[in-house]
């Protein structure tokens, strides 16, 4: 057998040395996604179609409906946003979105609940924010809770923001919101992403909000704080929606009980979702609003 010399050897050393790397450094390349919930709660409630549990709110040009699905977009003329037909006390509220892909820096696709339009400079609001990006960088989801808050620049914002395990453009993915009396908890393919506790009702959204989404120019703040605005020579921006489920309480039912994320009733998450919700959190949390220094702890207590 012929023997092979140092100098042959050294592609394939090359080879196995930058692969060693790339697995050591880059572990998420390989990833699957995050661990199994153990419980898929999107599959215990009914899909609907938009005009079964929404209308336009604003930008009525710039939104069409198809067989149940709804497509909003973005110009330089207007955007577009929708409201639930009623209002609720607490809640699943889900739907699945599929985001624009290239530059979209300075738009806003959202999913939230708010009670802006009944209690004007004075609401509350849980959102779920996709915050556009340049299309060397990944989409920004930003969940958000508001309690008595508004934007006259006192709002006090308890902001965290993660990356995602999958490329929410290529395919529509389940984003979800449960707002029960004593959590609030967000969701991503099932996958809880982050619960917000009832710690007091100060901290706490309690009044009744409706179901909203939309898509619209924040150039000001969405992408890197405002560095990277709207480019209208990408026009249209365009956000898709689909699968809309609303399992919710009416503010009139006093026996209403809110509905769990979880497979036991009494609220909180599982140890294998709170596992999942772990690795995402230690995987693509990119801000957290308890441990930013440069906020006033003393107008977020519950950190």
């Amino acid at each position: 057998m012929k023997r092979m010399s140092l100098h042959s050897y050294l592609p394939l050393l090359k080879s196995s040395f930058l692969l060693l790397v790339v697995v050591i450094l880059f572990p998420c390349v390989a990833a699957q996604g995050p661990p199994s919930p153990g419980y898929y709660p999107s599959s215990k409630f009914h899909a609907i179609g938009f005009n079964e549990g929404f209308k336009n709110r604003w930008g009525p040009q710039h939104q069409t409906v198809d067989q149940g699905s709804l497509t909003i977009w973005l110009d330089r003329t207007s955007g577009s946003g929708f409201k639930s037909l009623k209002p609720y006390r607490s809640g699943y509220f889900s739907t699945t979105m599929k985001l624009q892909r290239g530059y979209t820096a300075g738009v806003n696709t959202n999913f939230y609940l708010s009670n802006n339009e009944d209690y004007p400079g004075n609401h509350d609001e849980v959102d779920i924010e996709f915050l556009g990006t340049t299309p060397d960088k990944p989409y920004t989801v930003q969940t958000n809770v508001y309690i008595r808050g508004s934007g006259d620049g006192t709002i006090i914002g308890r902001e965290m923001k993660f990356h995602l395990w999958f490329d929410p453009t290529q395919d529509f993915h389940n984003y979800a919101i449960l707002w029960a009396p004593d959590e609030i908890v967000f969701l991503v393919d099932d996958v809880p992403i982050r619960r917000y506790p009832r710690k007091s009702n100060k901290t706490f959204p309690s009044r009744p909000m409706w179901v909203y989404g939309s898509i619209w120019d924040a150039s000001d703040w969405a992408t890197e704080n405002g560095k990277y605005k709207a480019d209208y020579q990408y026009q249209p921006f365009i956000g898709r929606y689909k699968n809309f489920k609303l399992k919710g309480c009416s503010p009139d039912d006093s026996s209403c009980k809110a509905p769990s994320v979880a497979p036991q009733r009494s609220g909180g998450l599982t140890a294998q979702q709170n596992a999942a919700m772990e690795w995402v959190q230690s995987s693509y949390l990119v801000y957290d609003y308890c441990q930013d220094p440069s906020r006033d702890h003393t107008q977020i207590p519950e950190c």
